[in-house]
């Protein structure tokens, strides 16, 4: 929109096309369960974008904190994932997993 300066506007297009061009590559559409691992300026993207796309969201992140943001943002469902039982009840759920971490973590895990 015009409304917004060009170098503010910038930064969501990086992060946007960053999130945008996996979830396109495979296909995630409506209906689609797709789970956002992380809540930095990625997985806020990635949250937005998925939801625009029709597919439910949930937010994966180890700082249960996030949740009241995760939701706020368009997150259909949040899960905090410091507590390893979590990774059970979750295991086969998601048509598509978006990792927006970029500290080291166990991939596998998810």
């Amino acid at each position: 929109p015009k409304s917004i300066p060009l170098d503010r506007a910038a930064p969501l297009l990086c992060a946007g096309i960053t999130v945008y061009s996996p979830m396109r590559h495979y296909g995630v559409k409506a209906g689609d369960s797709v789970a956002v691992v992380g809540l930095g300026g990625l997985g806020h993207m990635g949250v937005k974008i998925a939801r625009a796309m029709g597919a439910r969201v949930t937010v994966l992140s180890t700082s249960p904190s996030k949740k009241d943001d995760a939701l706020k943002l368009g997150a259909d469902d949040f899960a905090a994932t410091s507590d390893p039982s979590v990774f059970k009840n979750l295991a086969g759920t998601f048509d598509f997993i978006l990792d927006t971490v970029s500290a080291p973590h166990d991939y596998n895990a998810y």
